[in-house]
């Protein structure tokens, strides 16, 4: 199990902030104990102090202040050690829930979630409008139906994690550019918020479901993770030595953005990325549809879908052939990209696209075999979370947030 010291989080934190008020260092310590309780509970509080490296009286002043929060609660077994009983804390999963939500596909998925990792409810609608407004409307409409579900009566909702699909400033909740969701600058926090009245969270939809991953799906006691997610739009998330490495302009991961060839130099493109507008859900279906126009009906193109062409391709139909060779052609080059600069441990697969993972990525293998810089293996998998990354991941943002606003796993 992968456990952070208290100095290496100091460490880490002094290299971008250079010092530690002790507001700050109470955050640290604070935030620790709570992610190693919903890591390894039940667990004691001699057992956080050694582990973590804090005193234990510093250790059972915050467990105390979170057992009268009702986030934790110590249970009436005990753990002998020594010849000595001591008390065994655990999350309190009963009373507590987090609202996840995914917006980076076709359709808007979202969830309520204990903060153990329980699934209490689940609701997905389909995108009808690229009209900014209407987005927002159908984002309220799942939060509301998810607040008002009875399988959280008498649950209290920590906060709402929301993914969105494109680059955003998290600290500020805005979205800078979501193409699938036409939203540009766009507050979404505080719109959230007018309704809301709760701790939210926006981040990029990839970036949250990395989280989830790193806690609770492929990505679990590892310390170097790439998330691809592959649907309407193409993007990435990078976990280096266990944190989020978000970048100058919190863009990093963004590799829709990567030039596929010499032709998309000196290209400009609106909207999609270079990359995105060869190997995205979108591109696919455009392409499918050119390819069908002489052998459907032109209402029956417009019924042509991601699912359409993912089942053709499963079912190994020849006129989908060259549209699938190309797209693996490309995922290579960027899997290529991603393990020769970053060396991560795993890449995990995510987005609709991903449905098909078991079909493409022994193809990407193939296509890559002796490419790679020597003693490099690459460990590519199908993400096991799927749209429930961002709920996960959720869970994680907004824990972190009650621990007084600072997010150690999420340091900037």
């Amino acid at each position: 199990m992968k456990v952070f010291s208290i100095s290496s989080v100091m460490r880490r934190f002094m290299k971008y902030n250079r010092t530690i008020s002790a507001v700050g260092m109470r955050a640290i310590n604070r935030t620790a104990i709570v992610d190693l309780i919903r890591r390894e509970s039940p667990l004691s509080r001699s057992y956080i102090s050694e582990t973590l490296g804090i005193s234990l009286p510093t250790v059972m002043r915050f467990v105390d202040e979170l057992i009268e929060e009702k986030l934790v609660k110590q249970l009436t077994e005990t753990e002998k050690t020594g010849g000595r009983r001591r008390a065994l804390i655990e999350l309190n999963t009963r009373d507590n829930a987090v609202i996840g939500i995914n917006l980076g596909d076709n359709n808007s998925f979202g969830a309520i979630v204990d903060i153990g990792g329980s699934i209490l409810k689940e609701v997905e609608i389909p995108r009808t409008s690229r009209d900014p407004e209407n987005n927002l409307a159908e984002l309220i409409q799942i939060i509301e139906e998810l607040l008002n579900s009875p399988e959280i009566s008498g649950m209290r909702v920590l906060g709402i994690g929301v993914g969105a699909p494109g680059v955003t400033r998290h600290k500020e909740g805005i979205v800078v550019w979501a193409p699938t969701l036409n939203w540009r600058e766009f507050p979404l926090r505080e719109r959230l918020a007018e309704r809301f009245h709760m701790p939210i969270i926006v981040d990029n939809d990839v970036n949250m479901a990395a989280l989830g991953e790193m806690f609770y799906g492929a990505g679990k006691d590892l310390k170097n993770i790439v998330v691809l997610s592959l649907g309407a739009g193409t993007g990435s998330a990078i976990v280096v030595d266990g944190f989020l490495y978000r970048g100058a302009h919190e863009a990093a991961g963004e590799i829709g953005y990567e030039l596929p060839d010499r032709s998309s130099l000196r290209r400009s493109r609106s909207g999609f990325g270079s990359m995105e507008k060869v190997s995205s859900g979108i591109s696919i279906v455009e392409r499918a549809r050119q390819q069908l126009v002489n052998s459907l009906a032109a209402d029956e193109l417009q019924k042509v879908d991601i699912k359409f062409v993912l089942d053709a391709i499963r079912q190994g139909e020849s006129w989908v052939k060259p549209i699938y060779e190309e797209v693996v052609d490309y995922l290579a080059m960027m899997i290529s990209s991603i393990s020769s600069i970053l060396d991560p441990e795993v890449i995990i697969f995510t987005g609709g696209i991903s449905a098909i993972a078991d079909l493409f990525i022994p193809e990407i293998l193939q296509r890559l075999d002796g490419l790679q810089p020597a003693g490099v293996t690459l460990n590519l998998v199908k993400s096991p979370l799927g749209l429930r990354g961002c709920a996960m991941g959720a869970i994680s943002i907004v824990l972190s947030h009650t621990s007084e606003h600072f997010v150690v796993r999420l340091i900037d």
